[in-house]
């Protein structure tokens, strides 16, 4: 069936629009913009095209006619993979509609770790790698930049690449397959038993539970590189928990998902709190310093601050600060909302720049 598509927009670097009308994708709209497509929190998607990826958002625009505007600029503050599809979505409408049900599926791998498809999975590993420094096929000095300019160069760069990389995505197996293998891997720790999850509905909460002799590995995400015993994707494919508590052998960390960052659709997060005030009171009891990243970071964690280039060591123990997150969790105020009324400071954690 022919679809009657909008015509392709430019994209204009954020800082360079002005009053130039203009859409934005995956991120904070400015005075001048006529339509936003993001799922950021307190923007202003219209109702019928919200979805819970700025790419499906995107697609979910193409897809209605009577939304499409005349507007020839297409714009967004920061580069990470959603932003690059739901981008590519509105510069090259035609591609991105033969490709839609494979971008959305891994915009979804890459902004949520949510993926039980490989194709999609393999796409995500491969743009991760793309903007790799260590890996990247695109000119070294892009990672030499300012972050405002690389910001620029990645989005120019990556536009004009993905058609190529769509033709045949998995042709180059270095990009994707050693995380691929550790998804695969991973699949086998928890269906074997050896790695346990344990769900607490009531928190939002799930608990993964990791043997110590299970080996630290490598993972792309956020444009920055993980090391984690259990591949992401195989958690997230069994538990729809927005928070995560990894514990690996003597170890105790905690992460918020991205979902409770952002506005989602097909299912509503806890509210995040501030771990800040559990991180001191366990530093307090404990030899090793406890750090949070903070509830504007999109995955903000709670763990034990590196010392001098290792892991510190805890001396207490995982389940001991379990309960203590537990405790906390059941009293702590709302910290942050994306869904009600913004913070007087809506800074963010996501390069918004």
């Amino acid at each position: 069936m022919s679809k009657t598509l909008p015509a392709p927009a430019a994209y204009v670097p954020y800082h360079d629009i002005g009053d130039e009308p203009h859409i934005v994708v995956d991120g904070k709209d400015k005075d001048s913009t006529l339509l936003t497509l993001s799922h950021w929190p307190w923007n202003r998607t219209p109702e019928s095209l919200r979805r819970d990826t700025s790419t499906h958002i995107a697609l979910a625009y193409l897809e209605d006619e009577a939304a499409h505007l005349e507007a020839g600029i297409v714009s967004n503050s920061h580069y990470d993979e959603d932003g690059l599809l739901s981008m590519f979505a509105l510069t090259n409408p035609e591609l991105a509609w033969q490709h839609r049900d494979l971008l959305i599926r891994t915009s979804y791998a890459s902004d949520f770790w949510r993926c039980e498809d490989e194709d999609a999975a393999k796409l995500s590993f491969v743009l991760a790698a793309w903007t790799d420094p260590e890996t990247s096929p695109l000119p070294a000095d892009i990672y030499e930049r300012p972050l405002r300019q690389k910001i620029i160069a990645e989005y120019s760069q990556m536009l004009e690449a993905l058609p190529g990389i769509l033709e045949d995505p998995y042709k180059d197996e270095s990009f994707w397959i050693d995380e691929f293998m550790f998804w695969q891997d991973s699949i086998e720790l928890i269906k074997s038993g050896q790695v346990t999850l344990e769900e607490d509905e009531a928190l939002d909460l799930v608990v993964v539970r990791v043997p110590g002799d299970v080996p630290l590995r490598h993972v792309r995400r956020y444009l920055e590189n993980w090391q984690l015993p259990v591949h992401p994707f195989a958690v997230t494919a069994r538990s729809n928990r927005s928070r995560i508590v990894w514990l690996h052998g003597n170890s105790f960390s905690f992460q918020y998902r991205y979902e409770s960052w952002v506005q989602v659709v097909s299912f509503r997060p806890l509210p995040r709190v501030d771990l800040a005030p559990l991180a001191e009171e366990l530093t307090k009891v404990d030899s090793a310093e406890w750090v949070f990243d903070g509830v504007h970071e999109v995955i903000g964690g709670l763990y034990v601050k590196e010392q001098t280039g290792a892991h510190g060591q805890s001396t207490l123990s995982p389940d001991d600060c379990l309960q203590r997150l537990r405790d906390f969790l059941c009293t702590a105020p709302v910290a942050w909302d994306p869904y009600g009324d913004p913070p007087e400071d809506t800074s963010t954690g996501k390069g918004d720049e």
